[in-house]
């Protein structure tokens, strides 16, 4: 009786961090025979959730017990991906019980609750873990839900969460050049441009000099050490600082921390600061130009004289 209490605590211990689920083969690498794993089930101390898979304890199991037990079903090389998998990320609610699982192209029968998705190609390295639970990469799981028809500013959003959270550009670009023709790589692709523009940190500059001129606006001094710090773009005379952020180089979330960082001992200095993304500075000229202005570059007087000057059409001077 006391080797019997033993093995259900070991079995617990196991499925804890499972989402209370554990699998036939995990039971009877603990000793379990058929015959135990049989009783246990009788007794109501474990609840089939799949062939081969059993909820412990009790039969209700939450979200991450359905994608451990959809994963365990599909061993040996079953991983969580999809919709499933990017919901584990938090990076897109799924509405659906269905749990998406990526195997190898092997044969399989359907189960109820499971989506499989057969693949030729899914290489080591477009699979990690999450908490223990065998899953595909975010940069992976971003691809995989472009060829499942994902598209437009969904796909965006998910991206957006992705590059916050868990994501680095380098391996989103790894895993796009690893699957050219893969059904959804061309969406995920023009998604990927507007944050990844081929222009160098150079033109970026030259952008922003030429709105300066277009609304009269004193040139700032480029790439300026300030509190330790090399910043993009600085008017002394205001204090002012304004960065210009690409994602070509703040690609990764402890980049942006140490933007956040770098914000905060500016302000603490202070000085001013205003951050710009790349498609405001060449897509929102005017609200860029508008903001710089209302930071005391020049009086309000100038403000509006610039303002009527920009907005009115030019009349030629009369031919003498």
């Amino acid at each position: 009786m006391r080797a019997e209490v033993a093995t259900d605590h070991a079995i617990a211990a196991i499925a804890e961090p499972q989402g209370g689920v554990i699998g036939h083969s995990q039971l009877r690498e603990l000793g379990l025979s058929a015959a135990a794993i049989g009783r246990r089930v009788q007794a109501g101390r474990l609840h089939a959730k799949h062939r081969g898979v059993y909820a412990v304890g009790h039969r209700r199991i939450g979200t991450d017990g359905l994608w451990w037990a959809a994963v365990l079903a599909c061993r040996p090389d079953g991983v969580l991906s999809h919709t499933s998998a990017a919901a584990a990320w938090e990076l897109r609610r799924s509405s659906t019980r269905a749990v998406h699982v990526t195997v190898g192209l092997g044969g399989r029968a359907r189960r109820p609750g499971i989506r499989l998705h057969r693949t030729r190609s899914l290489p080591a390295d477009e699979v990690t873990e999450l908490n223990g639970l065998p899953i595909t990469t975010p940069a992976r799981t971003l691809l995989d839900l472009a060829a499942g028809g994902l598209r437009g500013r969904p796909l965006e959003a998910a991206l957006d969460r992705a590059l916050l959270r868990v994501l680095d550009f380098a391996d989103l670009q790894r895993v796009l050049a690893r699957h050219p023709r893969r059904p959804g790589s061309p969406a995920l692709k023009a998604v990927l441009s507007r944050y990844n523009p081929v222009d160098t940190r150079s033109r970026l500059e030259e952008l922003l000099v030429e709105l300066c001129d277009a609304h009269g606006l004193p040139q700032p001094i480029g790439n300026c050490v300030i509190e330790g710090k090399v910043r993009d773009f600085y008017w002394p005379h205001a204090r002012l600082v304004v960065e210009a952020d690409s994602y070509t180089w703040h690609r990764s979330p402890s980049a942006l921390d140490d933007d956040r960082e770098r914000d905060v001992i500016l302000t603490l200095a202070g000085y001013r600061v205003l951050r710009f993304t790349w498609e405001q500075v060449t897509r929102r000229r005017e609200y860029v130009a508008d903001a710089i202005l209302r930071c005391g570059l020049i009086s309000d007087s100038e403000i509006k004289s610039q303002r009527i000057a920009t907005s009115s059409p030019r009349v030629p001077p009369p031919r003498a």
